[in-house]
């Protein structure tokens, strides 16, 4: 016995909001810094974030499409509300995977302070990015760096920007 059509529609939409959810999700999860990401779901993460962008097109279109025919074909209002929600679940989601949410988890360094090279508490094999410019130079260290990722700074009066 085929499902009925108010069936097939909630199956529907249950399905690409589970997609978009998924999209959304699934990268946020794998991708986090200082955290140990394993070699295929780096990779599936990846492919999902190279990928979504078509497949949140294509959930946002068929969804559009099964609300506007739901509404046309059902007249009760609480389907129509409870589909208007799943659509708009489904489009703020892909809105939010159209944002780089790793880039807003770091915060650049404006104003960065140091110290001399004797006075400095850095281990002695800690990896730095290091600039060198009329005579003065500077040091970032990477465990730094890794959580601001920019650093605005001014070495021998030029303006520069350590990024990693």
């Amino acid at each position: 016995m085929p499902p009925k059509p108010g069936l097939r529609t909630t199956l529907a939409l249950l399905f690409l909001l589970a997609l978009s959810l998924g999209l959304l999700i699934y990268p946020l999860t794998v991708i986090q810094p200082f955290r140990h990401q394993g070699e295929k779901e780096l990779a599936a993460a990846l492919w999902v974030m190279r990928w979504r962008p078509y497949f949140e097109a294509f959930a946002v279109t068929a969804t559009l499409a099964i609300v506007i025919w739901y509404w046309r074909q059902k007249p009760r209002i609480l389907p129509r509300i409870l589909t208007s929600l799943t659509a708009i679940i489904i489009c703020a989601a892909a809105a939010l995977t159209r944002v780089n949410i790793f880039e807003l988890m770091f915060h650049r360094y404006d104003k960065p302070a140091f110290a001399q090279a004797p006075a400095s508490q850095l281990d002695a094999d800690e990896k730095v990015i290091a600039i060198a410019l009329n005579g003065q130079a500077r040091a970032y260290p990477i465990r730094s760096m890794s959580y601001h990722h920019i650093v605005n700074d001014e070495v021998g009066g030029i303006p520069v920007v350590a990024t990693y």
